[in-house]
């Protein structure tokens, strides 16, 4: 049985990668900050009070990854990943993770047509630009698994045929807290996946207040009209990863991720994908700021949400209850910063 809200098969299009046209204009920096501030402003009407979140998000739709969201229910996570693929008009598909959902409800199952006699291929809901996996911690491990190669390779591969999904691709997930019943643990392999995570937090006051005068009439993700499309954030996408980054502040990432593997108060460190991911997400983050070059404060910026998912306390600082945070944050520190020319 499928839980995902669509069942009938994606079509060609919607399936296919996105052609680069070699004759259109390069993006310019500008431009990325253009189209950035536009979502940014989108989804900003829809989530109140949580601009450096909804900031994050766009970094990494920028910068090509994957978003994680997790936190207690009722916070916003959904609505937040709904609104930043409203806001992009593009194949959007939300998956509903339960414990019954099989991993051919992800990414397609191949049927055999009684009129032709051959086997069909009926692409899952993995088949989109946007997907938005709804509290993923609730599907087994099994299911959870068949996210690995769409997220890291742009592809499905079932029963030996392999399609490629389109671009750009965005996987947007939310969890609960693994504290709350019903939920697994998502692995490491999956968690090291995504570019980011972030948690939605509770609203300030006047943020809460404001949302119960604004959402008590007309949703305001009903009146969210699109801002960009899908050619256009694969066009910014494209610019960002021509963002300069010096040897040095490449050095300086490798660093970082070297002294989370050495570090005794982590079990395990960052990974080769997570110095990879990081470098992506400053180089968009420098873009955003309206630069064409990464400084080590763009890094900096973002070793929360990129690595606190990725590595893993130790038993000792476990016991302690130790925040992840607070032991990147003294790595970063013992870690020099490169001066010179940028």
């Amino acid at each position: 049985m499928s839980s995902t809200t669509d069942t009938d098969p994606v079509t060609p299009e919607a399936g296919a990668a996105t052609a680069h046209d070699p004759t259109e204009q390069p993006a310019t920096i500008e431009d990325v900050q253009r189209v950035a501030s536009d979502i940014h402003r989108a989804v900003s009407s829809v989530i109140e009070g949580k601009a450096e979140v909804i900031q994050t998000a766009v970094v990494v739709l920028l910068a090509g990854g994957h978003l994680l969201l997790e936190d207690v229910p009722g916070v916003g996570k959904t609505m937040l990943a709904k609104a930043l693929a409203r806001s992009i008009d593009s194949p959007m598909r939300r998956i509903q993770f339960t414990p019954d959902l099989l991993p051919s409800d992800v990414t397609g199952v191949s049927v055999f047509n009684q009129d032709s006699r051959t086997f069909e291929f009926r692409r899952g809901a993995i088949f989109a630009n946007i997907v938005v996996g709804d509290e993923i911690n609730r599907a087994s491990p099994k299911t959870q698994s068949a996210l690995l190669e769409c997220m890291e390779e742009g592809q499905v591969t079932v029963d030996g045929d392999t399609y490629r999904l389109a671009e750009p691709f965005m996987v947007m997930a939310t969890q609960n807290p693994i504290e709350m019943e019903g939920t697994y643990p998502l692995p490491e392999a999956q968690r090291d996946r995504f570019m980011a995570r972030i948690s939605m937090g509770y609203p300030t006051s006047a943020a809460e207040l404001e949302m119960l005068d604004v959402h008590g009439g007309v949703p305001p993700l009903d009146r969210l009209t699109p801002v960009a499309d899908g050619a256009t954030v694969q066009r910014m996408a494209r610019r960002v990863t021509e963002v300069h980054a010096s040897p040095a502040l490449r050095q300086y990432i490798v660093d970082i991720a070297g002294a989370t593997r050495a570090s005794s108060s982590l079990r395990l460190g960052a990974s080769p994908r997570a110095s990879l991911q990081l470098l992506r997400a400053a180089r968009a983050t420098a873009a955003l700021a309206g630069r064409d070059h990464v400084i080590p404060e763009d890094v900096q910026l973002l070793i929360e949400p990129v690595l606190a998912h990725r590595v893993i306390l130790s038993s000792d600082n476990q016991h302690l209850h130790r925040g992840v945070g607070g032991v990147l944050a003294e790595i970063v520190r013992r870690v020099a910063v490169p001066s010179g020319p940028r």
